[in-house]
């Protein structure tokens, strides 16, 4: 009765009562290292009360905020508020929360343009001793400029520079090394002055570049974004990777060669010699076909690798990095043709440069094989086995560079030079720092690639740590019946399942961080294992929030009755990779992993920005402490 009288009284207020707004709004925005933080003020007259966003049903409208949606950015999260004066009400009966003289309204926005404008509307109530004013829309708009924007290039560093050494690794290969020095005669003596030879030189890099970085296109174009990131996790590309792999370490060993149709390298070649620019270019794809038999496998798994992390420019980056370390060399030499006299000559040692590239590759095919094992669950190749087989390789690389013992194309070993010692020395010491591993220390520099910690024969090694057990804010223990997860991450009691773990964080008052993940996620790996592992990282997931980590290539078949066709993605959801997969992309629009949200009770908003792959641990401890804040 008396909520009904209070409503009466704004009714009658909205008649009787004909007075200025009592509450001036005001808008600004703030740069936050690479976000936007706009700012909603509030002046608010003396005697009227602002309500708070977080009101309970049945009490005056609280203040509410819409941002009209725009491409031109991204919000992170809630409006978040000072703390409000809270007070029983006894014409709502309930308490009240409420803002005095001033208030302050903020959201962070992740800016995909530098300059935009910010629109939006604002609702809300006010009430003073003797009245409320019936609930007010207001229009609100900023200016933001010289926003910072992410660089389209971040996260594919590593794949450039992968490409490049890949590149590099190519260019002393038997079928490259000794065509430099012929490349660059050619165009010297070919050309009537020296800065003519240079300009032929360029030309004949750039086409290089040209080519590769073309093939990375085309494999982006072919197979899109999506599929790319599919690979990732999709067992039997991985099957087939493995496979591909140990064909190239065998290729690499001696056993066979790879190689192109001689038609094709025969047309190239009568293309390169009708001259000019074109001959020039076609020059550069005769050497990219002579010479596929030592740059096939580099290539190959290079674009195996920059498919699988997902990325649509992966390949094209890499290509990049690749056809730039081929390139360089002979314009450089064709600048300074006396530089050629410093090159080492053509020899054995190229060969055992293939050949240990043949055991890296052989090494890295591991990998793949791992991934499948893991998103099948045979449990096959567990961490133990897979550590167990890297140092075998190690050791076995380091005892062919010491000249133990020959392969197939290798010439007589009589002495070791100085850098095939060193080589042979880093491979030796990397088998001894891997072998602790197969016992259960701590492997970081190789953090990613074995399969997680929990997934090994024994999780109770003489160097883990016992399984900590959750508590609640007050202290308390789990739950009878929460059903904790069996894939969790370092020892950290989590769920694998959304619902139990809302059910959860309910009944002990924490937040939610959801953790999507995959078997075949290599950066999943590395953040755990390097970021994780920190004391101060693990104790904030472990005692702040709980954590829900939802596997998207987990292969175990949904219930029939669960199992549907998805109204917005179209695809079948028939397993619970399937399910966590949807639910990531329809509710976070994101689809690669790591993904990490922090989360309330009432909805899937998160309560900050969304986080990825960063190994900064000083950044994530700040999300986590954000997150549980805005919470709290």
């Amino acid at each position: 009765m008396k909520r009904i009288l209070a409503l009466l009284a704004v009714i009658v207020s909205t008649v009787l009562y004909a007075q200025p707004q009592p509450v001036k709004w005001s808008t600004s925005n703030t740069i936050v290292e690479d976000k936007v933080r706009l700012i909603i003020h509030a002046d608010i007259a003396p005697g009227w009360h602002l309500y708070s966003q977080n009101l309970a049903d049945g009490g005056p409208i609280p203040t509410s905020f819409y941002l009209d949606s725009s491409s031109a950015f991204i919000p992170l999260g809630k409006w978040m508020e000072g703390e409000p004066h809270v007070e029983f009400d006894p014409n709502f009966d309930m308490d009240l929360a409420f803002f005095s003289e001033f208030a302050d309204f903020t959201i962070l926005l992740e800016p995909k343009e530098s300059n935009f404008t910010v629109n939006g509307e604002l609702e809300f109530m006010v009430c003073n001793d003797e009245m409320c004013l019936p609930p007010t829309y207001v229009d609100f708009q900023t200016e933001v400029l010289n926003a910072p924007l992410p660089s389209p290039w971040d996260g594919l560093g590593t794949t450039f520079w992968l490409g490049f050494l890949g590149g590099f690794a190519a260019l002393i290969m038997p079928c490259i090394f000794p065509m430099i020095p012929l490349t660059v005669s050619f165009f010297t003596k070919q050309s009537k002055t020296r800065s003519e030879g240079i300009f032929k030189a360029v030309v004949y890099g750039l086409s290089i570049i040209i080519i590769y970085v073309g093939l990375g296109l085309a494999v982006s174009l072919i197979f899109g974004a999506d599929s790319l990131n599919k690979m990732a996790t999709n067992p039997w590309f991985n099957l087939a990777f493995f496979v591909l792999f140990v064909l190239f370490a065998a290729s690499f060993f001696g056993a066979f060669e790879i190689t192109l149709p001689s038609s094709w390298v025969n047309k190239a070649d009568d293309a390169s010699s009708k001259g000019g620019l074109l001959g020039i270019f076609f020059m550069g794809f005769t050497l990219s076909l002579v010479s596929f038999s030592c740059t096939g496998p580099i290539i190959g798994s290079l674009l195996v690798e920059a498919a699988s992390k997902g990325s649509l420019l992966g390949p094209a980056v890499g290509m990049s990095g690749f056809a730039l370390a081929l390139a360089i060399p002979f314009t450089l030499f064709a600048a300074f043709p006396s530089w050629l006299n410093s090159l080492p000559s053509s020899g054995g040692w190229l060969n055992t440069v293939k050949v240990t590239l043949g055991f890296l590759e052989l090494a890295f095919a591991l990998k793949f094989l791992s991934t499948a094992d893991l998103v099948w669950q045979a449990h096959l190749l567990e961490r133990e086995l897979f550590i167990a087989i890297w140092v075998a390789i190690a050791f076995i690389t380091a005892f062919y560079l010491f000249g133990a013992f020959r392969m197939p194309l290798d010439s007589p070993v009589e002495t070791i030079s100085v850098s095939r010692l060193g080589f042979a020395m880093v491979f030796m010491i990397m088998a001894f720092y891997m072998l602790p591993g197969i016992f259960g220390a701590p492997v970081k520099l190789i953090a990613g690639f074995p399969p997680p910690e929990h997934y090994a024969e024994s999780k109770n090694s003489a160097y883990s740590k016992p399984i900590i057990q959750a508590l609640g804010t007050g202290g308390e223990a789990v739950s009878n019946s929460a059903t904790i997860g069996e894939h969790c991450p370092n020892d950290l009691p989590c769920f694998n399942d959304y619902e139990a773990g809302l059910a959860y964080a309910k009944e002990v008052s924490k937040p939610i961080m959801l953790d999507f993940t995959g078997w075949g996620c290599v950066n999943c790996r590395k953040m755990e294992e390097n970021v994780w592992k920190d004391e101060r990282v693990h104790q904030r997931i472990r005692d702040n929030v709980v954590l829900i980590s939802l596997y998207v290539d987990e292969r175990t078949d949904l219930p029939k009755d669960e199992q549907y066709v998805s109204e917005i993605t179209g695809r079948k959801i028939k397993n619970i990779g399937n399910k966590w997969s949807e639910f990531q992309e329809v509710n976070f629009k994101e689809v690669s992993q790591p993904l990490y949200v922090i989360l309330g009770h009432d909805d899937l908003m998160p309560l900050v920005e969304k986080n990825a792959y960063n190994l900064d641990i000083e950044a994530y401890i700040d999300w986590l402490d954000r997150g549980v804040a805005s919470f709290k």
